[in-house]
């Protein structure tokens, strides 16, 4: 899922000192997963944001509605009547999500309340770890399912690197060496020949290179 983090709630209300009527929107999806964008953070947000603006004398108007996912228009549109009647939007969701929402309503401004953060999954409650680069080429069937593009912290392809102690990361000592975790992986599952295999460079331009990524899956256009 998607983690992000809600920005300080005096960052926010800077962004709308000028503005008497917020919408403020959450979002269904992995905000409300990693307790960062879901309908109790944006009651919570809509109401410090009142008390804020009642202290410092400038009351202001809140309404709150929480979508299915904001990076879809299908549920994106439904909120056309309650953008309309704000002087802005205030948005809990991702990234992506604000974007949508600033495509949808071009004459509004759409005002980000979280810094997206990584893809990721809960490893204890309350705490959230990076778990994929998005590098667009997943080598995780030789990898015993652990990626060494983002766990390991020189994205070593053909691990390890040599200056891993004790199975911790030279880099940072509280990080388990991701080489060691795919050995270790792979010697449980008798597949320790398969480190043998070497990767060759990888291929860079599957990842983050030459503007937006697009997927397009024919089977399902309309």
């Amino acid at each position: 899922m998607i983690v992000a983090e809600q920005k300080p709630l005096a960052e926010i209300a800077e962004s709308i000192k000028d503005a008497k009527k917020v919408l403020v929107v959450g979002c269904g999806g992995c905000v409300t997963v990693c307790l960062s964008g879901g309908q109790k953070e944006v009651d919570i947000l809509a109401t410090s944001l009142r008390i804020l603006r009642k202290k410092d004398g400038k009351p202001i108007d809140t309404a709150t509605e929480t979508l299915e996912r904001q990076c879809d228009k299908e549920y994106v549109d439904k909120l056309a009547e309650k953008v309309q009647a704000a002087e802005c939007v205030v948005s809990l969701a991702c990234g992506v999500g604000v974007q949508y929402l600033a495509e949808r309503y071009p004459d509004k401004v759409i005002i980000p309340a979280q810094n997206t953060k990584f893809i990721g999954g809960t490893t204890e409650h309350g705490i959230w770890e990076e778990r994929c680069a998005l590098c667009g080429e997943c080598i995780l069937a030789r990898t015993g399912g652990i990626c060494p593009i983002i766990r390991c912290s020189k994205s070593i392809l053909n691990g390890p690197c040599g200056g891993s102690q004790g199975g911790k990361c030279e880099v940072n000592p509280d990080t388990p060496c991701a080489w060691t975790l795919i050995y270790e992986q792979l010697k449980r599952q008798g597949r320790e020949a398969a480190l043998g295999e070497i990767f060759p460079v990888k291929d860079w331009s599957k990842s983050r290179d030459g503007g937006p990524r697009k997927y397009v899956r024919e089977d399902v256009l309309l």
